[in-house]
């Protein structure tokens, strides 16, 4: 089966390739279609796409720029381009990107069934050498592991040096390359997580810097660190030994203790720079830390007990990130009484988590420049001295309240001068529709009576709301009955049920559902959250 993308703003294209491709290839190919580039790559990104017909003349991206960002998506998709000129300059270009074929519209059947019929062809030839790649690869990911294992093994156990040590670093290519050897020592370390926790650290390890990492022995495991810049300092070493140590006692357990040999280059002291770094190790205090071979080692303050580790792991994962996605999502929509609802909520998942004040003020910060950042991409003019004096205000603030307080003074500039660009850009005809919109939520309200309103058909309609609003009218019509809601939670007294007939939902039960999955919280949850922080 291949996935056929049609991409035209034309529905007549689309509806002609649509019919040619299902009439010749029935159980052979399934049809998904786009009527811009932005849906395209939306299309792409949700679906396995193998053959992507592509109109040159797009609203909004162009044909030839959304193939442009496809292809860095997803390199291996088959593309045809659609054109209404037989231009040699866009055929050109076309070719240049990597196209398969360059169609002139009105197209023409057999011209279409061909082009397919070679464009699966073209497929299955990328997806044998794709399946090729992959087994050679997966075969690699099992080999280099065992590999790698040998390697220290032998540095460490080479005693009549009769292994080739270099060998091993030929097959890795970093024979060129001067190293550290780490030992690290695991507490809590047991035959039944031995494995496991040896692959968690592989990868750990292997994400930013790449390293020979040995199998547990015992409770400990020998690293290669290689050095890839032309003059290695030791000091910087040491700061990247040190960030793998933090990382390692967030994700993997705290109290490590690791030891770390000095710079070397020459091959035949690969044993004793391990030997030095065990020698490291066992100076190491017993609650943990990183003795260097320089004598220098982790201080105090940079150590991370369990505890603290749990602490910070907690927080990154706490529900202070999600509601402030929500408040930048509000803002960048010109929702002022959203931005200022998930603001609160932002502000009592803080108070709940008993931090301490400048962590607090850390996280208002960071909310604050994340804003400002998100409001002079849509208002290129906006300044705000409130923000200029953000960092001196919240340096000598203590008071929770006035924090947030100055927040929300900033968030609301952000949101008008936010307000007042998709006011003066907004299409008269989608101006309408949204009043209509508001006017009627606790009503059934469908595209196509929308569009009867608006005196245009419900195609041109969906169209031009996707373009001019980013989302499909339905969705559109469920945030703001959603929105609705949570302002009658927080400013009246109506019960559940009452709430959900007023919004437009005639079941109880989805409306909840679907209101905590919008805002992480259930209707009865939100209305109690907002009860206590009032």
């Amino acid at each position: 089966m291949f996935n056929i993308l049609v991409t035209d703003d034309e529905q007549i294209v689309i509806d002609s390739l649509s019919f040619i491709i299902n009439k010749n290839f029935g159980d052979e190919a399934k049809v998904f279609t786009a009527l811009s580039g932005t849906e395209a790559i939306e299309t792409v990104m949700k679906e396995n796409i193998d053959i992507m017909f592509m109109d040159i003349n797009m609203p909004g991206l162009s044909g030839l720029e959304t193939v442009s960002v496809i292809t860095k998506l997803k390199p291996n998709i088959v593309f045809v381009i659609l054109s209404a000129f037989d231009r040699f300059q866009y055929a050109q270009e076309a070719i240049n990107l990597g196209a398969y074929k360059y169609i002139t519209k009105p197209v023409n059947r057999n011209v279409v069934i061909e082009t397919i019929r070679g464009a699966m062809q073209l497929v299955q030839e990328k997806q044998g050498k794709l399946s090729a790649d992959r087994e050679l690869h997966k075969k690699l990911d099992m080999v280099s592991p065992m590999i790698e294992n040998d390697f220290i093994y032998a540095c460490i156990y080479n005693n009549d040096k009769s292994v080739d040590l270099s060998s091993y670093l030929d097959y890795f290519n970093l024979s060129e390359n001067p190293w550290v050897f780490c030992c690290f020592e695991f507490p809590n370390i047991n035959s039944d997580n031995q494995y496991s926790t040896y692959l968690k650290i592989h990868e750990l390890l292997n994400n930013d810097h790449r390293c020979l990492v040995s199998s547990f022995m015992m409770n400990r495991i020998a690293v290669f660190f290689p050095i890839f810049s032309e003059n290695p300092d030791y000091s910087e070493i040491q700061e990247q030994i040190k960030k793998f140590y933090t990382k390692l006692s967030y994700n993997i357990t705290a109290g490590i203790r690791a030891g770390v040999s000095s710079i070397y280059s020459d091959k035949s002291h690969l044993q004793t720079s391990y030997s030095q770094a065990l020698s490291a190790l066992n100076k190491t205090a017993a609650n943990g830390g990183i003795v260097f071979s320089d004598g220098s080692s982790l201080s105090e303050e940079e150590k991370l007990s369990g505890e603290e580790a749990k602490l910070e792991t907690s927080v990154k994962k706490s529900g202070t990130a999600e509601f402030k996605n929500h408040i930048i999502n509000k803002l960048s929509a010109g929702d002022s009484s959203g931005v200022k609802s998930f603001l609160e909520l932002f502000t009592s998942e803080l108070i709940s988590q008993n931090l301490a004040i400048d962590k607090i003020k850390n996280s208002f910060f960071e909310l604050i420049v994340t804003a400002n950042n998100a409001t002079r991409e849509l208002n290129k003019a906006f300044t705000s001295t409130t923000f200029d004096n953000a960092f001196a205000t919240l340096s000598s603030e203590n008071d929770i309240k006035l924090i947030k307080e100055f927040a929300q003074k900033f968030l609301t500039e952000c949101t008008q001068a936010v307000s007042s660009i998709k006011k003066a850009e907004e299409n008269p005809i989608i101006k309408k529709i949204c009043t209509y919109v508001d006017e009627n939520l606790s009503q059934d309200i469908s595209l196509e009576t929308a569009a009867d309103f608006a005196g245009v058909s419900s195609f041109y309609l969906s169209k031009l709301f996707k373009e001019e609003k980013g989302e499909t009218f339905i969705n559109f019509i469920s945030d703001k009955r959603l929105e609705k809601s949570r302002q009658l939670l927080e400013t009246t007294d109506l019960s559940i049920k009452e709430i959900t007939a007023d919004v437009g939902y005639n079941d109880q039960n989805y409306f909840s559902r679907i209101f905590k999955n919008k805002y992480g919280l259930s209707p009865k949850e939100y209305r109690k959250v907002k009860n206590e922080s009032n």
